[in-house]
């Protein structure tokens, strides 16, 4: 009895033994074809282009298929073509810089702000004029919002009197481009070179921009403009200015224009002259309009 039960047990062992012998020999033989026909492969496709691309199609095809389909939305997908804003990441380092601290400083997000510091920097090959000019100015008129309009009518970034240089947004496609901010920009810095040419100087011309041509004082807004301006320089050579640094203002006047908002206009403003404020030839107003004008050009920027 012990003898046919030892016999089964080592039946038993062998069987299980060349089981397992078989399949390690089968599992083996199996990578062994697997492989050479993965190498086999790889020679073909490398040998036949055409057949890597059509691979490449049916397997893409086959993803597609797979695809669950998109969730009904009203978003537009060319919605981005209309964005006003990029990645600071794609800037020169010293554009980057510039919209860090300007986003820093006003609180404003740094994509849209990369848009408007890099068209600054190529408005200002363009026209000869420094574009940390050109942010200062748009930091101390609207603060960075595209959308700011004065009591009397300044819009957009640079808050441009859109009724007086209309014509200078009909290339564009009309008035109401006054807040695309880089349209805006372009308009505002043509009224810039204007004024700085009927001046001969900047800070003339930043006079005639903000409507105290015919002032003994601006009430500091040249002086802001200036402060901001040095700041934003020190920021493109590589400096860091503190964000909460104080524009130092000389003269205790109140400014013919302020930072345009949803604020009241001053209860008694100075008057000045719209044609001079903005470059506006005489002929163009009636001799008796010219006092209401003069105080819609103080109010202007307010």
């Amino acid at each position: 009895m012990k003898q046919a039960f030892d016999a089964t047990a080592r039946g038993l062992r062998t069987f299980v033994s060349d089981v397992v012998d078989g399949f390690f020999e089968i599992t083996h033989n199996g990578f062994a074809l697997v492989g050479l026909a993965i190498v086999f492969a790889a020679l073909a496709l490398a040998a036949r282009p055409d057949l890597r691309q059509s691979g490449e199609e049916q397997l893409w095809g086959w993803l597609q298929s797979r695809k669950p389909p998109p969730e009904v939305s009203d978003l537009e997908p060319t919605a981005i073509e209309r964005t006003t804003a990029a990645s600071p990441h794609v800037l020169p380092k010293p554009q980057a810089a510039v919209a860090y601290w300007l986003s820093k400083k006003y609180r404003v997000a740094v994509e849209p702000l990369s848009v408007l510091v890099a068209e600054a920097f190529d408005l200002g090959k363009r026209t000869k004029l420094d574009p940390t000019l050109i942010l200062a100015i748009m930091a101390v008129e609207s603060s960075f919002n595209p959308f700011a309009q004065s009591q009397v009518g300044a819009q957009g970034l640079m808050q441009v009197m859109t009724r007086v240089h209309g014509e200078k947004y009909e290339p564009a496609g009309g008035a109401l481009t006054a807040f695309d901010p880089v349209t805006n920009m372009r308009v505002g810095v043509k009224v810039l070179q204007e004024c700085i040419a009927r001046a001969g100087s900047l800070e003339g011309g930043l006079r005639y921009y903000v409507g105290a041509a015919n002032l003994s004082d601006d009430g500091g807004y040249a002086v802001k403009v200036l402060a901001e301006h040095e700041r934003l320089r020190q920021v493109v050579g590589g400096r860091s200015p503190s964000v909460n640094s104080p524009s130092v203002v000389t003269s205790p006047a109140p400014a013919a224009r302020t930072n345009p908002g949803p604020v009241a206009a001053p209860a008694k403003p100075p008057k000045s002259d719209l044609q001079e404020a903005q470059d506006v030839p005489q002929e163009r107003q009636a001799p008796e309009a010219a006092q209401d004008s003069q105080h819609l050009a103080l109010l202007s920027h307010s």
